[in-house]
């Protein structure tokens, strides 16, 4: 079996699809075990009967639809106007931009492939330095996948079976942690850059501009939040949301030219992450049924001492984990070996998810493999060794937070207590 395994470890490494690595791992080891191997097709009914992953693929339109719409354009004018005058306000307005766009969409790659061309030379015509404009750009791209409606923390609850709705709350204060000191990073380099004057007369026009887009953040997040809906149903809210705004309201979107194209995007997306999903669940049931979490485990407890140790080494597992793999498939790989051992080290299931996304968005990031630093290196035309170097002083401010993040658990679990009422 090593030989067969070794080979569909050097096929993944030359692209061959995830989903078919996992599931050859997974139906060659049920037959080696002597297990009947249809029980890898039994996994993929189990997850296809999860109510929960509605919500994946109705954000995941939601996120395609404002990616091909002008709703990006029109929020960007509304920031301008409303943040402008700030220093630093400008590139604040590209934070949070960029993360409210990552939210939705569930990929930084997207959002720095769709908003990069709006927003750099946006910041450049404002007065910021073209490598203070790249890192910012190129280390926003995921800040925004710990605030709802984010499909790698709905994916985190369905593999780790917590809560999806303790996980979106759980995020808020770690999320504007990180958003709060990029922003102040940015105000200390915007400081001496002239400034758009703050006009009242700006203010409505823009307003009535972006007046159908202003709510969405508000009823999703409000609604998560204030437990009026579950995610499941925030998910049909957003998407039909949209679906009638974009195509019918603001006409951005073509109901017979454009939504057959938005449509086939989004499924495109969707099936590769079902796909991924249920394989790397029936690999997991291997896993379990010879013993290796338990394994690992009894290793980790001979060489770890304490839990700030093995919180330490996560991290930095992680942080390799997330520039070598996408989210999604590092998330259904990865969280069900780890789960166990955080367990039993006392680390709260909801704690856990908030620090494994937040090292995978860093990880997005880091030199010398991270995804987005080729992403940006192709939108933006520049070598990738100038987005190495751009990127070095938010890597240095989101680590500080991640430290924060893991270290300081009532960060995530406070807020969590608070709106439960404990």
């Amino acid at each position: 079996m090593t030989p067969l395994y070794s080979l569909l470890g050097v096929l993944a490494l030359t692209g061959l699809p995830l989903f078919i690595v996992l599931s050859a791992l997974a139906i060659t080891g049920f037959i080696a075990e002597d297990i009947n191997p249809a029980i890898y097709f039994a996994e993929l009914m189990r997850i296809s009967s999860n109510s929960t992953l509605i919500a994946i693929p109705l954000f995941t339109l939601a996120g395609y639809l404002l990616a091909e719409s002008k709703a990006p354009d029109r929020l960007v004018r509304l920031s301008v106007v409303l943040l402008g005058w700030l220093p630093g306000g400008l590139a604040i307005v590209a934070l949070v931009v960029m993360a409210l766009f990552t939210a939705f969409t569930g990929a930084s790659g997207v959002t720095i492939v769709a908003m990069g061309g709006l927003l750099l030379p946006t910041l450049l015509k404002g007065g910021y330095n073209e490598r203070f404009s790249l890192g910012l750009l190129t280390s926003s791209g995921s800040i925004g996948l710990l605030f709802p409606p984010s499909l790698p923390i709905i994916i985190y609850g369905v593999v780790s079976e917590t809560s999806i709705d303790k996980l979106f709350i759980g995020g808020m204060l770690p999320g504007i942690l990180l958003v709060s000191a990029v922003s102040l990073f940015a105000m200390y380099q915007g400081w001496k850059i002239p400034r758009t004057a703050f006009s009242k007369s700006d203010i409505l026009p823009a307003i009535k501009n972006a007046a159908w887009e202003i709510p969405l953040p508000i009823i999703v997040v409000g609604g998560i939040y204030g437990g009026i809906f579950t995610a499941t149903e925030a998910a049909v809210v957003t998407a039909s949301y949209l679906l009638l705004v974009e195509c019918f309201i603001k006409r951005d979107i073509h109901p017979i030219r454009d939504l057959p194209n938005v449509l086939t995007k989004s499924s495109i997306l969707i099936g590769g992450i079902l796909l991924i999903i249920g394989s790397a669940l029936a690999l997991t049931n291997y896993f379990i049924y010879v013993d290796i979490p338990s394994q690992m485990l009894e290793w980790i407890q001979s060489v770890v001492t304490s839990r700030m140790q093995f919180l330490l080494m996560l991290n930095i597992f992680l942080l390799i984990v997330g520039c070598t793999m996408d989210i999604f498939s590092a998330l259904v790989v990865v969280v069900p070996l780890i789960l166990p051992l955080a367990k039993a080290y006392g680390v709260d299931p909801t704690h856990l998810g908030i620090i494994f996304l937040v090292n995978l968005e860093i990880g997005y990031s880091t030199p010398p493999v991270g995804l987005n630093l080729f992403l940006a290196s192709f939108r933006f035309e520049k070598p990738i060794l100038q987005l190495y170097r751009a990127t070095v002083p938010f890597l240095i401010i989101q680590l500080i937070v991640l430290m924060l993040v893991t270290y300081v658990p009532e960060l995530t679990l406070y807020p969590i207590s608070l709106f439960s009422g404990q």
